[in-house]
């Protein structure tokens, strides 16, 4: 029963992956420009997460310095969202996802400084392999330099976010984390929109197509979607969850292939580079996993 169990979840999170990566098929056939789908995803999942809240009747009750970190949290998502749906629509899904798997580097990077703790050698040698492969990317194809520009900084944000975010995953529930941070991340959206003058009747006329994707994209790619992997990695391994999520460049560009045919075909030296960045993230994910069980096994013998 315990193995049917263990499955059951690891075949949900398969699932999960493959609709993250189908996010970047849905931004591409959106027709909006990134900052307005970005802020209509946001307020959406805001919409649907808040049905969901008040459906189980949970508290929102939070403290502010709790509140400060979900807003600063919130913040750095929709800049990640706006640099991700900025790259695909300046270059491709190819390009933008293979630059965003740099993402667990700069993770790697990010988290000794947040938590105070030295930088691991293979992470600096795997972080040197990484930059190689983008390098190949960038040398072969320079016409899509602002897109694979957009999406490092996408890839960086979304590891800050990432770093920041992990401690209060443990602390609270999935659905009053996305309430407040997908909410602050409408409000500083609308803010920038406002200031901007963006706000006007255009804005708002959707086609029935793009309403139908956004809705998607907010509800299932979004609301969904983060609420079920918090879940899951309550039964599988985080190592099990961070290989599978690793997964999630690999269907998103094969789904571009199939989608969109012609503008995802890239030059060969391309998937060298993508390959060499993605067998790079998996192999960092082993070695961190082999040295924690060596680490527990040390612990386990001296008690």
């Amino acid at each position: 029963m315990q193995n049917g169990n263990y499955l059951k979840n690891y075949l949900h999170l398969h699932l999960i992956i493959f609709i993250w990566g189908f996010t970047a098929i849905l931004g591409k056939l959106i027709s909006l420009k990134a900052l307005d789908l970005v802020w209509y995803r946001m307020l959406f999942a805001t919409v649907f997460i808040i049905g969901f809240i008040c459906f189980k009747k949970q508290s929102l009750k939070i403290p502010l310095k709790t509140f400060i970190g979900f807003a600063i949290s919130g913040i750095i998502i929709a800049a990640h969202w706006f640099t991700f749906y900025e790259a695909i629509k300046v270059s491709n899904i190819s390009i933008t996802l293979a630059c965003l798997s740099t993402g667990a580097f700069f993770a790697s990077l990010i988290e000794p400084i947040l938590y105070k703790r030295k930088i691991v050698g293979y992470e600096v040698l795997f972080g040197i392999i990484t930059v190689i492969g983008l390098s190949i990317i960038f040398k072969v194809e320079t016409q899509y330099k602002v897109g694979i520009y957009l999406a490092i900084t996408s890839a960086f944000l979304s590891a800050l976010f990432s770093v920041i975010n992990g401690k209060y995953a443990k602390e609270y529930d999935a659905n009053i984390i996305s309430f407040y941070e997908l909410g602050v991340g409408v409000l500083f959206l609308s803010t920038v929109l406002f200031f901007n003058q963006q706000f006007d009747t255009v804005f708002f006329s959707l086609s029935i197509k793009d309403l139908i994707w956004l809705l998607v994209l907010s509800s299932i790619c979004t609301a969904y979607a983060f609420s079920a992997s918090v879940k899951v990695m309550k039964i599988l391994s985080p190592f099990t969850v961070m290989l599978t999520i690793n997964l999630e460049p690999i269907y998103g560009i094969i789904l571009a292939l199939l989608i969109f045919d012609d503008s995802e075909h890239m030059n060969s030296m391309f998937y060298v580079g993508a390959a060499i960045i993605l067998t790079t993230v998996i192999a960092n994910g082993i070695v961190k996993n082999y040295k924690k069980r060596k680490l527990n096994q040390r612990q386990y013998n001296i008690n």
